[in-house]
């Protein structure tokens, strides 16, 4: 008659007890220890190259639809919330470059013709934040003492400057300016004279095929002078007509236009 082991269980068919059972989640975790391990080395090394083309990816995959490739193109990572089919994907520095050449060239091709007919002293270009100007040195050489009508030098130039803008479908705004001297009738103040003499240069500009729905008149009388003197040749420059090439762009395009020409100029400059 045999004796059972007390406390215990029979050897009989091998099973494990139930004191064993400790073992399977221990290797479980030692698996998964060992994965950790192999994953952590297999990433201790980086591959630039792909490292940088995931970069790209995330940043120009948030916040735009999914697609079933990854955009591993280089350049300028633009935000999804500026990307639009009006900007084409472009940077505003890249809005301003572009928009400054479009203006150089028209500035061009009016200097050209200006030259062609002998008059490019008559006019000044220049550049602000609202776009191209066009300012037609010397009133006296546009108009006669207290008069709005163009003398014929006048014509030759807005004949050479309205062409090229005609042609651009650009808006433009013919701005009047007066010194502070009491003109003389017709005109009873400087308001009248710059607007008149502004309106003048628009009905010229318009019979040269400037659309009339893409050009306007103003008049500022004396309330906006260049120079703060009474000397001849401070009132000289107050005594004004300004063609503006206007922009379309939004604020914080056109103010990045003095920094996109000088670069321009400079790659022109050096080429």
């Amino acid at each position: 008659m045999s004796r059972r082991r007390r406390g215990g269980h029979s050897d009989a068919g091998g099973h494990d007890g139930p004191d064993e059972r400790w073992m399977a989640s221990y290797m479980d975790m030692v698996t998964v220890l060992m994965c950790l391990f192999i994953v952590l080395y297999a990433i201790s090394t980086v591959d630039q190259t792909k490292y940088e083309q995931l970069a790209a990816s995330l940043a120009t995959g948030f916040g735009q639809e999914a697609s079933e490739t990854a955009d591993t193109a280089s350049g300028t990572v633009v935000p999804a919330e500026l990307v639009t089919e009006e900007t084409g994907g472009l940077t505003t520095y890249e809005l301003a470059q572009q928009e400054v050449a479009e203006l150089v060239e028209l500035r061009e091709a009016m200097s050209a013709r200006l030259t062609e007919q002998g008059v490019e002293d008559a006019v000044e270009f220049l550049f602000d934040e609202r776009g191209l100007i066009v300012r037609l040195v010397g009133t006296e050489t546009f108009f006669d003492s207290n008069q709005a009508a163009l003398t014929p030098v006048a014509r030759i130039v807005l004949d050479a400057v309205g062409a090229p803008l005609a042609a651009s479908g650009y808006e433009s705004a013919v701005e009047g300016h007066a010194d502070t001297r009491q003109p003389e009738p017709p005109f009873p103040t400087n308001w009248e004279l710059s607007t008149a003499r502004s309106t003048e240069v628009l009905r010229y500009l318009v019979g040269q095929g400037v659309p009339p729905a893409l050009v306007s008149a103003i008049g500022y009388g004396d309330a906006r002078p260049l120079a703060a003197g009474g000397t001849p040749q401070d009132l000289a420059q107050n005594r004004r007509t300004d063609i503006v090439v206007l922009s379309s762009s939004p604020e914080d395009v056109r103010a990045l236009f003095d920094e996109a020409l000088a670069e321009l100029e400079t790659v022109a400059a050096s080429g």
